[in-house]
């Protein structure tokens, strides 16, 4: 019973990784955009989660965390740019 409920959320997970990707492309602002790629990246790490408790392995954790690490910088630069037109600011000595 819980192979066929983890196979059904790894289904779902998929199809609405398809609809993010979707949205990355065809996404009519570029907030849009971003807000994509974070769910994006949450339903990584919500698939790389249910595939960690299909095996019963827990050596998938690491792949959990860093994925996590990655989506949370990814938004914070894009957020950034969003707002100020750069992702690293640089200040010049004239």
């Amino acid at each position: 019973m819980l192979e066929i409920v983890g196979y059904v959320a790894l289904v779902f997970l998929s199809i609405s990784i398809v609809i993010g990707l979707y949205r990355v492309i065809k996404g009519p602002s570029m907030p849009d955009r971003v807000v994509a790629l974070d769910t994006i990246g949450i339903n990584l790490i919500s698939a790389v989660a249910v595939i960690s408790i299909a095996l019963d392995s827990q050596a998938f954790l690491e792949v959990i965390l860093l994925l996590g690490i990655l989506a949370f910088i990814a938004t914070v630069a894009f957020s950034k740019f969003i707002e100020r037109g750069v992702v690293i600011e640089r200040k010049r000595d004239r």
